[in-house]
């Protein structure tokens, strides 16, 4: 089922990477009818909103505190897109992360469940961990996962409630792998190293990457599932209109490539020679670092999705020449 005009839909976390990706393309589909929220605080991820074309916009605690005293200010949206979370993979604060990832989704999720609205949420391949129990996204092997870190685990956490509430068969979950793309300057030392050594490149001329701490990789070589921001969209698009795939969906390209394969795609988008250099990993990565990560994304594919995934070498070149090299946004650059 195909998207329609005059469905109202809720796209939370609007103003951030993925969030306001998914608006840009719901709005290249002829979908306005939108209610974003978000914490836009002092970042300027407000800029993301600029070119965008939405109906109304309302900072995440009032929305949820309007939700907890029963108003009904909002209508009847058909479909959810919950995006809004604190995805820093560094962040210590747990209790921060169970109040903001954990128990805002729960709430959100029964109140879809009671609108009879499409809940489509974002999880995280950090749930996986370094990978030893596999990434396979059947619900049948969530408690075996052990994530990293606290962001991770509070993602985890509520896709085990789904599962043992049942709710996990009614709702959509997103395990996006490392996604990057244009409109995540706003996130600091969490954007992507395309975005961060674009800047790098264009002032020193070369690249640092991680030296690898363990033998059985070497400098360079540890491995990415690396996604195309706008191939990320489209997933979710279709799996949000694909209202028989519910559970969890893995969403990368399906294939690992390394950081090497990374730096020379962007030093071939810049038109510059290669000019690498390792440095050392910090202490507090080396125990939550993801040496290997590869998404099967069968489960997708089973749901009739056939469009074929942007090669990363297309997609750093996207990025790099209609994006990065001219400053703009998403919604700032039409046709691409």
């Amino acid at each position: 089922m195909k998207i329609k005009t005059k469905e109202k839909i809720l796209v939370t976390g609007g103003a951030g990477f993925i969030g306001s990706a998914l608006v840009w393309a719901l709005n290249n589909r002829g979908q306005e009818n939108i209610v974003i929220t978000d914490y836009l605080g002092t970042s300027e991820k407000w800029k993301n909103l600029v070119p965008l074309c939405y109906a109304d916009y309302l900072e995440a605690d009032d929305f949820l505190a309007r939700l907890k005293h029963g108003e009904d200010a909002f209508g009847q949206f058909t479909r959810i897109f919950h995006l809004g979370a604190c995805s820093a993979t560094t962040e210590m604060d747990a209790s921060y992360l169970v109040r903001n990832n954990y128990e805002y989704t729960k709430t959100l999720a029964h109140w879809a469940a009671h609108q009879n609205a499409r809940f489509v949420y974002a999880s995280s391949a950090a749930t996986y961990g370094d990978g030893s129990q596999g990434m396979q996204d059947s619900v049948e092997c969530l408690p075996s996962l052990r994530p990293l870190n606290a962001y991770g685990y509070s993602k985890q956490m509520f896709d085990l409630y789904a599962m043992r509430t049942g709710l996990i068969h009614q709702i959509c979950g997103l395990k996006y792998f490392n996604v990057f793309g244009p409109n995540e300057n706003h996130k600091g030392e969490m954007r992507s190293l395309v975005c961060k050594a674009y800047k790098q490149i264009s002032e020193t001329g070369k690249i640092s990457l991680f030296k690898s701490h363990r033998p059985d990789f070497k400098d360079g070589e540890q491995k990415r599932d690396f996604l195309y921001v706008k191939d990320a969209v489209d997933m979710t698009i279709h799996l949000s209109e694909t209202e028989s795939a519910n559970g969890l969906f893995n969403l990368g390209s399906g294939g690992a490539r390394t950081w090497l394969d990374l730096a020379h795609a962007l030093f071939a988008a810049m038109g510059r020679a290669p000019a690498i250099e390792f440095v050392d990993m910090p202490e507090v990565l080396r125990g939550k670092y993801q040496y290997f990560t590869q998404a099967d994304i069968s489960a997708l594919r089973s749901t009739g999705y056939a469009t074929a995934v942007t090669s990363l070498e297309e997609s750093v070149a996207d990025y790099v020449k209609h994006y990065l090299t001219p400053g703009k946004s998403l919604g700032e650059v039409l046709g691409h």
